[in-house]
């Protein structure tokens, strides 16, 4: 169904909170509907309940867009995180979200390059081709060359803080972590979000990355950006044909074919993680464009992960399949990482250290061959199985600190999204990775 444009976005703090304010009344009122059908019919389940509020704060979210829908779509990614309801809700957030009015774009194309559309291209499709959370993609021509446009949301930049903290209760409640633990995880989404927001350097990063990456991984392919045509609030770059992942999938292709897809998005993470050490850090479905010949165009180098050096060298050191053997060392990598505290009880060591030994078992799994097959729907179950199970563990719940780096947030989100995608295309993998290559030389 096609989405209504939006006239406007709500951009100052008032505007916005009131806009959170209003959908807490309606979730209120949801919950008194739900508990009075409730008194009559006991064996009533939650579904119902869910399938409203999940409509009501993904409609909010829609139109804020910015920090509060980008929070929605990253959850939508990890399986068993949200209520299926919210999942199935959020994962809009991938492809579409209400796209902008064309007088917006106009206004903003003459706020940040001082001439309108038409003064620079020959064509400017006036509505958006994609709309997502932080901004929406037009295409548009100049003679034979066609280009797609991304062109920000006004207000998203200013709004990050604030929305973030009015997004937390809701986070709170749908991912049942403490206060604590999610103040961790908002600062790290909240440094990403300002990162992504500067399309300057977002452009400065796509150029870089793709430059590197594309004499590295055969098979890939990335378009050429336009400084010309690009500013702090609009990237303009070539348009790339290709398909989505759900459409390539649509078109039967051969297993060859999904493998070939499969290991070309396996050599882009695993270059850009372990020799740039500079990662795309966003891989929802949207940001890949699938050819019939099974290349891998990739777009959206704004959330860009640059993995410190030396957590680099901790994080990485647990991938080794002996050191699940070696009581001491795993012990050591634990602390490194912050899985284990000085003032843990010997009763809180071994309960963490046995929780992450079978978290890093799980994880790692697909590292400890050479090859793997993400197709193994008993290996995701397990994860899935895994994730819930944590989740839902007091002893993590109410533990005095938040356990393990604000850094592995988007390494392991990377990681996770990447299997998703490897398992949707049921692909054998070759997982050599860069990681012992580099310990070999």
């Amino acid at each position: 169904m096609e989405r209504k444009s939006q006239d406007n976005i709500p951009t100052s703090k008032v505007q916005r909170a009131a806009k959170f304010a209003k959908t807490g009344v309606k979730l209120g009122a949801n919950y008194v509907k739900h508990y009075a059908k409730k008194t009559i019919n006991p064996s009533l389940d939650r579904q119902e309940l869910d399938d409203a509020n999940a409509s009501d704060v993904y409609e909010t979210l829609s139109e804020l867009k910015g920090s509060a829908l980008k929070v929605a779509q990253m959850m939508s990614m990890s399986e068993g995180m949200l209520p299926s309801a919210y999942s199935e809700k959020f994962k809009m957030a991938q492809y579409t979200a209400p796209p902008l009015s064309f007088p917006l774009v106009v206004k903003t194309f003459k706020q940040y390059l001082g001439k309108s559309p038409s003064d620079i291209f020959d064509d400017f499709t006036k509505d958006a081709i994609n709309a997502a959370s932080i901004g929406q993609v037009h295409k548009a021509k100049i003679g034979d060359k066609t280009f797609a446009v991304k062109i920000q949301y006004p207000g998203v930049a200013e709004s990050i803080d604030s929305d973030l903290r009015m997004v937390k209760p809701f986070a709170m409640q749908l991912l049942g972590l403490s206060e604590r633990d999610l103040e961790i995880y908002m600062k790290e989404v909240g440094d990403m979000l300002k990162s992504e927001t500067n399309y300057n350097l977002e452009l400065e990063r796509s150029q870089k990355l793709a430059k590197l990456t594309q004499e590295a991984v055969s098979n890939a392919i990335f378009p050429e950006y336009y400084p010309e045509y690009s500013s702090e609030r609009i990237l303009t770059m070539d348009f790339l044909e290709g398909m989505h992942l759900k459409e390539f999938l649509a078109t039967n292709p051969s297993q060859e074919i999904k493998n070939k897809a499969a290991q070309t998005l396996w050599d882009f993470y695993d270059y850009q993680m372990h020799v740039l050490k500079e990662v795309h850090a966003d891989p929802h479905p949207g940001n890949f464009l699938m050819k019939e010949d099974g290349r891998v165009g990739f777009i959206d180098f704004g959330a860009v992960k640059v993995i410190p050096e030396e957590y680099y060298l901790q994080h990485f050191s647990i991938m080794e399949k002996n050191i699940l053997e070696d009581d001491a060392q795993l012990e050591t990598a634990f602390e490194g990482l912050g899985f284990l505290m000085d003032d843990d009880t010997p009763q809180q060591r071994a309960f963490f250290k046995g929780v992450f030994k079978e978290l890093l078992s799980l994880s790692m799994k697909p590292f400890h061959d050479k090859t793997f097959y993400f197709g193994d729907k008993k290996y995701f179950n397990d994860l899935n199985e895994f994730g819930e199970r944590l989740s839902k563990m007091p002893e993590l719940r109410n533990s005095k600190q938040a356990r393990g780096s604000q850094h592995s947030l988007y390494l392991n989100r990377t990681y996770f999204g990447l299997y998703f995608l490897l398992h949707e295309l049921n692909a054998t993998v070759n997982t050599d990775s860069y990681w012992y290559k580099n310990k070999a030389v």
